[in-house]
């Protein structure tokens, strides 16, 4: 979001791609700095939604919430502080799901870096929370939590409103976990079920790799263009079990053919070849 349209903005340039869904971050996702509620342009941005056959949107909270930092404890305050307004954000927007990533233990241990997590979902998530939040499964670089099914299981057995709680399913991430959603993804999906339950999962990041299966390293790569490829994607994309769930694509900005120096998104090519 940008400018004066802000969601609105936002809403337009999804509709631009042919989408009939979108995510956004209420500001950049690298500070805290926000506009106003009331600034936020929701009423003509759904008002659009609606004439255009978009029915909901994500939000993805800002990447420097680290629930986990059990080692700076104004960190760790200034993150709980700021997804508490994050949810209240989302909910005045009017959807139903926060993608948060976990964080990082930062080298205090994944035991310290869970027991932060849930200290710090328990003290935003009430019984009368109007949002969930999705936790994203994660590519394991550094000391990120959340590289395994058995390290988000272990938060959602210790939240006390565990129901306000889904997953993001993020390809990338999962590749480079280890899970090997080429070959397998309805085994993927098994376990996953077992640990958690197939009905948590609340949306996918749809996106291919730069790197081989289990390598820890977070580098997204555009449909087909990666070690995951277009079939696989596709399958994911159209599984029975999640047709109902969004999709977003968070692939790299391609070059643009016409200036060598401009980068544009390839959002409406790689969506028209998922469909």
């Amino acid at each position: 979001m940008s400018g004066k349209e802000m969601m609105l903005g936002s809403a337009k340039e999804a509709v631009s791609y042919n989408a009939d869904t979108f995510m956004l971050y209420t500001g950049a996702p690298q500070n805290t700095k926000r506009k106003d509620i009331s600034e936020l342009n929701i009423a003509p941005a759904w008002e659009y939604m609606r004439t255009h056959g978009i029915k909901d949107f994500v939000v993805h909270a800002p990447y420097i919430i680290n629930l986990a930092n059990s080692v700076n404890a104004p960190t760790y305050e200034i993150a709980v502080e700021f997804l508490a307004l994050e949810i209240e954000r989302t909910i005045a927007m009017g959807s139903h799901i926060l993608i948060l990533h976990p964080g990082s233990h930062v080298g205090a241990g994944v035991k310290a870096g869970i027991d932060q997590i849930v200290r710090g979902l328990n003290e935003v998530l009430t019984d009368t929370t109007n949002c969930c939040i999705a936790l994203e499964t994660m590519a394991g670089k550094g000391s990120e939590i959340g590289r395994s099914f058995e390290e988000l299981a272990s938060i959602y057995d210790r939240v006390t409103h565990s129901d306000k709680l889904r997953v993001c399913m993020d390809t990338c991430h999962l590749n480079d976990a280890g899970y090997d959603i080429v070959n397998d993804f309805d085994g993927v999906v098994d376990r996953f079920d077992q640990l958690i339950g197939k009905e948590q999962i609340a949306l996918f990041h749809i996106n291919d790799s730069k790197n081989v299966r289990g390598a820890m390293k977070d580098r997204h790569a555009n449909i087909g263009n990666g070690t995951i490829g277009t079939e696989p994607l596709r399958y994911i994309v159209h599984h029975p079990l999640f047709l109902h769930l969004p999709k977003i694509l968070e692939t790299p900005y391609i070059p643009d053919p016409n200036d060598p120096n401009k980068e544009i998104p390839p959002y409406k090519e790689e969506i028209a070849l998922l469909r």
